[in-house]
């Protein structure tokens, strides 16, 4: 569950702290529920998307609504309401969300 540390981390003395880490689980010396709680501590928290964002993602990959939720694993009622503003994406959508605009549609694909 680590992610790359260079391009999230909020300091570099949080990305060394990281880095450490993620070598010590990788080891065995660290648990994965200690390295969860040096990924809250290290890394840059997940933005929050609201529905402009969402719209502005499914249009610069060329997605449809129902494309979107297919790709998330959602309902297409889910992504309607986002758009407009209805609900908002939480949990594992948001980070979806995030890795589509940080990695591209390939990454979800």
């Amino acid at each position: 569950m680590t992610t790359k540390a260079k391009t999230q981390t909020k300091s570099p003395i949080m990305e060394a702290v990281h880095e450490t880490a993620v070598d010590l689980h990788r080891l065995g010396f660290i648990d994965q529920r200690k390295m969860r709680k040096y990924d809250a501590l290290c890394l840059d928290p997940i933005p929050a998307y609201g529905s402009e964002q969402i719209r502005t993602l499914r249009d610069r990959y060329q997605l449809s609504q129902a494309v979107l939720a297919c790709l998330l694993n959602i309902s297409l009622s889910t992504v309607r309401q986002w758009e407009l503003g209805d609900k908002h994406p939480s949990g594992p959508s948001q980070k979806l969300l995030n890795l589509l605009e940080r990695k591209g549609l390939e990454a979800l694909i």
